[in-house]
């Protein structure tokens, strides 16, 4: 093994091309999603530094999740892991203090001591071209997109996407791509009286990862609105409008697309850092 090393100096080069820095990956992170087009009320970026990243710090493995918690930081210092991708904020509001017996604190201290770095893109891969809610836009199949309300610095980022179809769908036709795209048995549906006959009326969809409801008020016009989570009012007003609404959970919206980021990301860094998917990160609401 040891002959099939090169010999210096190109040792150091050696270790550098098959190896990849955390500031390296931040980098990646940085290109993919900009924190430009986060959301202002938003805590995203670099949320635990435990070492400087302008030191020369090898990552072998990363662990993406949507939401911190002391089994996912169990699950990184199994795996190695020396970086965190925490979708959602783990710190969202200032702390005042760090207690072990607050399990929101605590994590933070946990990733401390371990030398884990915690970052999270949260509104900005939202945001993005290719995050979250085109992922989840892609599941009606071929139409126009954009954001639905596009950035003023970049119109190719913004809040939310919508898609307006090639061809009319049905709302159980609309359900059922939902379902697949987001590998559920069961959504939370309000239908629109024009909806109920399950015609093919259905062309324009508006979608947003997580909780839709405050974007959804700035939009008119859509046949369809897709989310994690709204306010009833909301949703019957959307029903009354002639407009039906897709409901899935907060999360389930978003978990589905960590596959996708992490095959973006070992794409990006050449394959030289192993992306996985957290086994012990779940949506706190289940169906019984």
């Amino acid at each position: 093994m040891l002959e099939s090393l090169p010999k210096e100096p190109d040792l150091w080069q050696y270790i550098r091309d098959v190896t990849a820095q955390l500031s390296e990956v931040l980098a990646v992170m940085e290109r993919l999603a900009p924190l430009q087009f986060a959301e202002p009320w938003d805590n995203v970026g670099l949320l635990v530094e435990p070492v400087s990243v302008g030191k020369t710090v090898r990552l072998d493995d990363a662990l993406l999740t949507i939401d911190l918690s002391d089994d996912v930081v169990s699950e990184a210092e199994a795996k190695g892991a020396k970086l965190i991708i925490a979708y959602h904020p783990p710190i969202f509001q200032g702390l005042k203090r760090l207690r072990h017996s607050q399990p929101n604190e605590r994590v933070v201290m946990r990733c401390v001591a371990a030398g884990i770095t915690v970052f999270s893109p949260h509104t900005a891969l939202d945001a993005a071209p290719d995050g979250v809610n085109s992922w989840l836009a892609a599941a009606f199949g071929a139409g126009w997109r954009g954001p639905c309300v596009p950035s003023a610095a970049d119109g190719r980022y913004g809040q939310g996407r919508f898609v307006r179809l090639q061809e009319a769908i049905s709302l159980s036709a609309a359900v059922q791509a939902v379902k697949q795209q987001l590998g559920l048995a069961q959504l939370r549906v309000a239908a629109a009286d024009a909806h109920a006959s399950d015609a093919p009326v259905i062309s324009s969809i508006a979608v947003c990862a997580g909780a839709g409801g405050s974007l959804f008020e700035k939009l008119s016009g859509y046949d369809l609105y897709v989310t994690g989570e709204m306010r009833h009012h909301d949703v019957r007003g959307r029903a009354l409008g002639g407009s039906s609404v897709i409901l899935s959970e907060h999360s389930h919206t978003e978990r589905g697309f960590l596959p996708v980021w992490a095959a973006l990301l070992a794409a990006e860094t050449d394959q030289r850092v192993n992306f996985h998917v957290s086994k012990w990160d779940r949506e706190p609401l289940t169906l019984r």
